[in-house]
């Protein structure tokens, strides 16, 4: 029986992309697509996600390219423009889900310099009953330990929780500690499996 849900953020309840960005700061989208799949990539971004300050990623791969100096340090100083408000739907689903009695709940890969943004500037995140983010922990999806993090936290059971997130190797990971999960493509597919597979009320 589900008691929990557990949402993903990026992607899921906010949309965070960085061509938001850089397709406004190069002004060609293939611009963009190549520095963020050679300069910036999500495999260096997901260093800070894991704790790493941001300074010091930033300094890095300046030292590698330093002629796109100036495109490298506004992945942090203009990072706010990375955010393309909150994914549709899914803010709704969550109060829905809250106020027919389940615990709602978050984990995400983020960095702690720039989580407390989003936090601050959507409602939505007080209502959480819990949040675990990665660059506290220093641990990341799909890594089953940041799993066992949330669930020992605030006392929950694997098998009584369902997670959801975009990234189908995070979803994996939910199941590998015993979660029941859902790889996100709209609040409302979400919606549908958690009332017809999962049978939640709400």
């Amino acid at each position: 029986m589900i008691k929990n849900v557990v949402f993903d953020f990026g992607g899921v309840l906010v949309d965070w992309n960085p061509r938001h960005l850089y397709d406004k700061y190069f002004g060609d989208s293939e611009k963009s697509l190549w520095f963020l799949d050679n300069v910036c990539t999500y495999d260096w971004n997901i260093q800070m996600d894991g704790g790493k300050p941001f300074a010091e990623g930033v300094a890095e791969m300046v030292e590698k390219f330093p002629e796109y100096k100036e495109a490298i340090e506004i992945y942090h100083s203009r990072w706010v423009e990375m955010i393309g408000g909150e994914v549709e739907g899914t803010a709704d689903l969550i109060r829905r889900l809250k106020a027919a009695g389940y615990g709602v709940y978050g984990l995400t890969n983020w960095s702690n310099e720039t989580y407390p943004f989003i936090r601050d500037t959507y409602p939505i995140f007080s209502e959480f009953d819990g949040i675990v983010v990665s660059g506290d922990e220093k641990l990341l999806k799909p890594d089953p330990a940041i799993y066992d993090c949330l669930l020992g936290r605030y006392g929950l059971k694997a098998e009584e929780s369902v997670f959801i997130d975009d990234n189908v190797a995070n979803v994996a990971g939910a199941m590998v500690v015993g979660m029941y999960a859902i790889q996100f493509q709209d609040a409302k597919q979400v919606e549908d499996q958690l009332r017809l597979q999962f049978e939640l009320e709400f």
